[in-house]
C-alpha cells in the first residue's frame, strides 16, 4: 500500500513549527509494509486542502492528514473534510466526554469551542483521542483511506499506536519492507559510489541502495521490498549486498544509524580502555561528542584545551622552541600534544586536535581546513593523521571531531582483532 502524508498548518511553513510527524510516520509505516511516496506542508485554507486531498487521491492509497483540529476558528480541517465527502457534523458522545473529562481533571470550565470539538463528520469512524480533546477521524471512500489526526505529535502517536496501524495490518495487502544500514566514515560519496558500482547494478530487482550523506559520513541503506518474499529471505537478500560492499571498502564501516561516539564509547567499555582529549582548533567539540553519550563517565577521564600558543606551552608542556619552528598547526606539535596530554590525563587513548577552522587565518602553506589529528596508544605509539576539511567553520570542527572519533575506533578495532588472533 502507498501512502501520502500531508500537514496542515501556517506554522510549519513558516519555519515556526518543525515537522517531526512526517519523519516519525514515514519510519513507522515502514514497519507495517506501507511506503510513503510523498509528504505535503500546506496552509490553513480550504482551497489548499481539497488540492492537496484531491492530487494524493491520484497516487496514495492512504492519506494521512495531520493538523487543523483544535478550537479555534484557524482549524478549519474538519470542517472542509465534511464538505469534501458531503457529510454533516454532528456531536460524538465519547469524545465529548473525553473533553469534559479532561476539563474536570485540570479544573476548568467547559467552554462551547470545546465542546464544537466533539462535533465529527456522520460518514466517519471516530479515534478517541487518549492524549488530548481533539478526535481523530478515520474515512474510507472509493477504496482509499483517510485518517485526520491532530498535529500534537504525541497526540498523533497515539491514535496511529492504539487504532491506525492496527486497522491497516488488518487489511493484509501490504509490501513486506526490510531496511539495514552501515555507516562509512571518511568516504566521499562520489568515490564510494564508484568503488561499489559494480555490487550496486547486480542488486535484485527488489533491493534498493540508498546514500545518505552528511560532513565526513554516509549512511548506505539497503531496502527489499516485496509481497511474495518472506522477511527472512529479504534480509538475507541485503546481507549478501552488505558482505560484498565490505568485501570492497575495508575498514571504514559500521553497522547500523547509530552515531560514531556512541559505537566508541561502547568499544572503550568493551575493551576496558580510557580515553582523553587535548583540543585546540576543536575547542572542545570531541569532548562535547563523548560526554554527550550516558554513561561516559565510565571511560572519558577528562580535557586539556590548548587555543592558544602559551596554553600549549603551559599546560601540555609543548617546547616553545618546537612551536617557533614548526608553528601550532604541525605534525610535530600535534604528535607532542597528544604524547603529553595523555601521560597528564593518565588516559590508554588521548586525540589531540590542531588546525585552522576559518574563515580566516589561512595561508598558501597552510590554508584554512589544514586540520592535524594524533591518537596517542596503550602502547606509546602515537599515529598522527594529516586532513584538509572543507566547509563552515562549524563543519571543519565538527569532520575534525568524526575522523578522530573514527581513528579511535579503528584503533579499537584493531586491537580487538589482534587479541582474537
Amino acid at each position: 500500500m502507498l501512502a501520502e502524508i500531508i500537514t496542515i498548518g501556517d506554522e510549519i511553513l513558516i519555519g515556526q513549527t518543525l515537522d517531526t510527524n512526517s519523519a516519525w510516520l514515514g519510519e513507522h509505516l515502514n514497519t507495517y509494509g506501507v511506503e510513503v511516496i510523498q509528504i505535503s506542508s500546506i496552509n490553513d485554507k480550504k482551497e489548499s486542502i481539497v488540492n492537496a486531498l484531491k492530487a494524493a487521491e491520484t497516487r496514495a492509497d492512504i492519506i494521512l492528514i495531520t493538523g487543523g483540529l483544535g478550537p479555534t476558528k484557524d482549524d478549519i480541517t474538519k470542517k472542509v473534510l465534511a464538505d469534501y465527502f458531503g457529510a454533516q457534523l454532528i456531536p460524538n458522545h465519547g469524545a465529548l466526554e473525553n473533553i469534559k473529562d479532561i476539563f474536570h481533571r485540570r479544573g476548568r470550565e467547559v467552554l462551547q469551542i470545546n465542546v464544537d470539538q466533539a462535533l465529527v463528520p456522520d460518514n466517519c469512524e471516530v479515534i478517541l483521542n487518549t492524549k488530548g480533546t481533539a478526535p481523530g477521524m478515520y474515512f474510507e471512500e472509493n477504496d482509499k483511506i483517510y485518517v485526520s489526526m491532530p498535529g500534537v505529535p504525541y497526540e498523533m502517536k497515539a491514535m496511529m499506536e492504539q487504532v491506525v496501524f492496527r486497522k491497516l495490518n488488518a487489511k493484509g495487502d501490504n509490501y513486506t519492507i526490510v531496511h539495514d544500514t552501515i555507516t562509512v566514515v571518511g568516504v566521499p560519496e562520489s568515490h564510494l559510489s564508484v568503488a561499489i558500482e559494480s555490487v550496486e547494478d547486480n542488486l535484485p530487482p527488489h533491493v534498493k541502495l540508498a546514500y545518505l550523506p552528511h560532513l565526513n559520513l554516509v549512511r548506505l541503506r539497503l531496502s527489499a521490498k516485496s509481497i511474495a518474499l518472506s522477511p527472512a529471505q529479504l534480509k538475507s537478500d541485503i546481507d549478501t549486498a552488505f558482505a560484498a560492499i565490505k568485501s570492497i571498502i575495508g575498514n571504514v564501516w559500521f553497522d547500523g544509524d547509530r552515531n560514531l561516539p556512541e559505537i566508541v564509547g561502547e568499544m572503550l567499555i568493551e575493551n576496558r580502555r580510557t580515553i582523553g582529549t587535548i583540543e585546540s582548533c576543536s575547542g572542545g567539540y570531541v569532548a562535547h561528542s563523548l560526554t554527550a553519550i550516558a554513561g561516559s563517565s565510565a571511560y572519558y577521564k577528562g580535557s586539556l584545551l590548548t587555543y592558544a600558543y602559551e596554553t600549549k606551552v603551559a599546560i601540555a608542556d609543548i617546547d616553545q622552541n618546537m612551536l617557533n619552528i614548526y608553528g601550532a598547526v604541525s605534525e610535530e606539535v600535534c604528535e607532542a600534544m597528544a604524547k603529553n596530554a595523555r601521560k597528564k590525563l593518565d588516559v590508554d587513548y588521548c586525540i589531540s586536535t590542531t588546525g585552522i577552522a576559518g574563515p580566516g587565518g589561512g595561508t598558501d602553506e597552510k590554508p584554512v581546513g589544514l586540520v592535524f589529528i594524533g591518537l596517542a596508544k596503550p602502547d606509546g605509539s602515537i599515529e598522527v593523521k594529516r586532513c584538509e576539511f572543507h566547509g563552515t567553520r562549524l563543519q571543519i570542527i565538527e569532520r575534525t571531531a568524526y575522523t578522530a572519533l573514527d581513528m579511535v575506533r579503528r584503533a579499537l578495532d584493531s586491537s580487538r582483532q589482534g587479541t582474537r588472533a
